[in-house]
């Protein structure tokens, strides 16, 4: 048996990137993999090439009416929930018309990296509750970023947002401990995984690569993760193997927050 049988997980944001990569180490591992996103086409074709034990569902995490249109379908559909994975999130590099660095950030753009990475998932944690007590357990994972454990003076509004994400998540993991749900809420902090949210920051080319290594040479580890790395994190997270940790950060960053300026050389 895999990991997951037996299991339902919604992923946020499952249409590329690390979504797509635990819909896909999900799905390997048994559970019945519902994804979501605002990009429907990725969505559906990711979907129906995993095939069975496998749906799409359009899901704007930042839009209430969204969720509450998903909460039906799984309460009707699966008669509850045993994983969440929030993972929709953006930069506001590319999303937004910016600046959103930390002296002159446009409030509007700020505001719509907000919605999209901090209210979305705590909508998430909201419809994914009650439909876990159906069920009588279930294991909520959070996606917050190394930057949410540092500043990002460019990136003042995704930085805030995932310090944000990390504090909900130990928030969410006490809440359902103190009334006995049996629901656990994580979070994990990736760094340096080569998804397409890098695109904007590496550019193209001969740049591109100058850029990569100038990363990698901070990176304890010496190179970018892979999103299955992070997969590979929130199946932990999301299987009984863990059924004794709640509210704890995980960080899979190649060792970055360790201290990359005692990297040996």
């Amino acid at each position: 048996m895999g990991r997951l049988e037996n299991k339902i997980a919604l992923i946020t944001g499952a249409a590329r990137g690390i979504g797509e990569s635990i819909a896909r180490v999900f799905h390997r591992e048994g559970a019945m993999v519902i994804l979501s996103d605002i990009l429907d086409e990725k969505g559906k074709a990711l979907a129906q090439e995993l095939g069975e034990m496998a749906c799409y569902t359009h899901l704007d995490v930042a839009d209430e009416n969204d969720w509450r249109l998903v909460y039906q379908k799984l309460l009707l559909e699966f008669g509850g929930l045993d994983i969440l994975v929030n993972n929709a999130g953006i930069t506001g590099f590319l999303e937004s018309k910016g600046p959103v660095d930390a002296e002159n950030p446009d409030m509007d753009s700020f505001e719509q990296v907000m919605r999209v990475n901090l209210n979305g998932t705590v909508l998430g944690c909201k419809y994914a509750i009650p439909l876990m007590k159906r069920k009588g357990n279930g294991s909520i994972i959070n996606i917050s970023s190394r930057s949410g454990l540092v500043g990002i003076p460019g990136a003042a509004a995704y930085a805030a947002s995932k310090a944000a994400v990390r504090n909900h998540t130990k928030s969410v993991a006490l809440l359902c401990a103190e009334k006995r749900y049996n629901i656990r809420c994580n979070s994990i902090h990736p760094a340096a995984i080569m998804t397409p949210m890098w695109d904007a920051m590496l550019g193209e080319g001969e740049m591109r690569e100058k850029i990569i290594k100038s990363v990698e040479a901070g990176i304890p580890l010496g190179h970018f993760g892979e999103p299955e790395d992070v997969a590979y994190a929130a199946l932990y997270l999301a299987s009984e193997e863990s059924k004794y940790v709640t509210g704890i950060e995980l960080n899979v960053d190649g060792g970055i927050l360790a201290g990359s300026e005692a990297r040996p050389e």
